[in-house]
């Protein structure tokens, strides 16, 4: 097992060479004839209140701090330790096999969230069995409470909210769409939907 957990004040100048992310998950996004915040687009009137409109999705992501790329995942179930893994194994899995050999180590910028907490079992474990699949140093980078604005994966989501604003993400090819046109550092981000289902409550 190669694997490490410190705090975002014990980085030191030899991490620099490692391969930094930063990892987040938004707020649910929920689709129905709402619109996001902005005057609405296209011809047909957004509704003026929630109908009940169940069908939701949780957007997590990874952007990568050195070449500015961009990967979303978007799940339907619920933002748990597990879901929010998988995408940083979806992540991985979508580099080709001579970039994964170039990255020395890795160094994962995240908040201090229940579902990624340091001291959180379950993504812990998924965590330490991932580090050894791929067999790379992970330096987990926690911020302190208030500060996980600082993140940057958050610009990234500020930039997402300008592009839809106004928009009325009234199913998922529209959502999927949306999130795929905009521009993040000059390129669109890499899209997934990812339909697998996760309980809540596991430790």
């Amino acid at each position: 097992m190669i694997f490490e957990n410190i705090d975002l004040k014990d980085i030191d100048a030899q991490q620099q060479s490692s391969k930094r992310i930063s990892l987040d998950c938004k707020a649910t996004v929920q689709l129905g004839n709402l619109s996001w915040g902005g005057l609405t687009r296209g011809d047909r009137q957004a509704d003026d209140h929630d109908r009940g409109d169940k069908e939701t999705y949780i957007p997590c992501g990874i952007v990568d701090e050195d070449t500015g790329d961009l990967f979303i995942g978007f799940g339907s179930s619920s933002k748990t330790s597990d879901f929010i893994v998988d995408a940083l194994k979806s992540w991985w899995a979508k580099l080709s096999t001579q970039a994964q050999k170039q990255i020395p180590s890795l160094q994962i910028k995240v908040d201090n969230g229940p579902e990624n907490s340091g001291v959180r079992t379950q993504f812990l474990n998924r965590m330490v069995d991932w580090v050894d699949q791929i067999g790379k140093p992970v330096q987990l980078v926690y911020y302190p409470p208030y500060h996980s604005k600082y993140n940057p994966i958050e610009r990234c989501w500020g930039i997402l909210e300008q592009h839809w604003n106004g928009t009325k993400l009234i199913d998922l090819p529209t959502l999927l769409g949306w999130a795929q046109s905009m521009i993040w550092k000059g390129a669109h981000p890499v899209i997934e939907l990812n339909q697998s289902i996760y309980p809540k409550g596991i430790p």
